[in-house]
């Protein structure tokens, strides 16, 4: 199966770095890894392949150098018939979460995203605090966000639903789809024209993979239904995967992530809450604490209703997990290394 890599993205820059390090390793994109095997999309056809020596001494200290899916990757075959990931490419951007344990380091969901959106279920309800974290990732990340609504056949107005939401997702789009019926497609349809890539962030059930199947026009990623007493339903996809389109573009769906961790990401929560950040540029101080200072415009605008209380408590808690994670990683980081006793 030949695959033209310019429709997932492999243009003159990259082409000029592989010219510049004058290697022989032929082009690949990773549409997605396997405990450490990667599924490898080249102009001959898909390749699995596992890291090369290189690539796993420069992730010895940062797991986020190993290929992940997105990635753009050099392949290198062995007279064995093995192949492997000899390097890979710098990123353009990266969608980083905080991982769950306790080493304050980073784990790395997608690589290489033109645009990310935030897809959230209008039913029961949507989660405004979820939204708000999530657009903070995908801001940090340097892609594209969006927020994309999913099921809106099952909303009575889901216009005014999107109305509501335009205000916790500041200067970015919200789209109401329906995958089901195949509206409010056309918008998410620019996001994956020939060369670029938009990937998909939520939880489970949301209907990442519906709206894969539908931009393919195929069905491409299982799905299970969803029970329409409470809106809950189970997302199959374990893994991240990058789907090609048949128009050429991809897709790259990310599985149901029930926890987001936020790690240091200070510039991504200042855009997805560029309303506090404007406000914050009034005040009279700038350490202003927004507590009790005199002159405080953020304290202002909650108390005549400008910035609702909600809002301003997502973004205090937000604030305080990033400094929190800050710490731990510099502490991490300029922890002097113990050596083990030599016997």
């Amino acid at each position: 199966m030949k695959i033209i890599l310019t429709a997932l993205g492999w243009d003159t820059d990259r082409a000029a770095y592989l010219r510049r390090h004058r290697t022989d390793h032929r082009p690949g994109r990773v549409a997605r890894v396997d405990r450490g095997v990667c599924t490898v999309l080249t102009e001959h056809g898909p390749v699995r392949a596992t890291s090369g020596g290189a690539v796993l001494a420069a992730a010895a200290g940062d797991a986020t150098r190993l290929p992940c899916a997105g990635d753009w990757v050099l392949l290198g075959t062995w007279p064995d018939a093995r192949v492997t990931v000899e390097a890979v490419l710098p990123r353009r951007t990266a969608l980083i979460r905080r991982t769950a344990g306790k080493d304050a380091s980073g784990q790395l969901l997608a690589a290489n995203l033109d645009a990310a959106a935030v897809v959230e279920p209008v039913h029961p309800a949507p989660d405004a605090g979820r939204i708000e974290r999530l657009l903070s990732l995908v801001h940090e990340s340097g892609a594209r966000p969006l927020v994309v609504l999913t099921k809106t056949d099952l909303a009575a107005d889901p216009a005014a639903v999107a109305r509501q939401l335009a205000a916790v997702a500041p200067g970015v789009p919200v789209l109401p789809v329906s995958a089901e019926r195949g509206t409010g497609l056309d918008p998410l349809r620019a996001e994956v024209a020939p060369g670029r890539t938009l990937g998909l962030l939520g939880p489970s059930g949301a209907g990442k993979s519906s709206l894969v199947n539908a931009l393919a026009g195929t069905t491409v990623m299982s799905t299970q239904s969803i029970r329409r007493v409470d809106g809950k339903g189970r997302h199959t996809t374990t893994w991240r995967s990058l789907v090609p389109l048949p128009g050429g573009g991809a897709v790259l769906d990310t599985p149901g992530v029930r926890a987001v961790g936020l790690l240091d990401g200070a510039t991504g929560l200042d855009r997805a809450f560029v309303d506090i950040a404007d406000l914050a540029a009034y005040c009279r101080y700038g350490d202003c604490g927004h507590e009790s200072e005199p002159g405080c415009a953020v304290r202002a605008a909650l108390e005549a209703g400008e910035l609702s209380a909600r809002r301003w408590e997502s973004w205090r808690r937000l604030h305080r997990e990033i400094a929190h994670e800050t710490r731990r990683r510099t502490t991490r980081l300029t922890r002097p290394t113990r050596l083990r006793p030599s016997h």
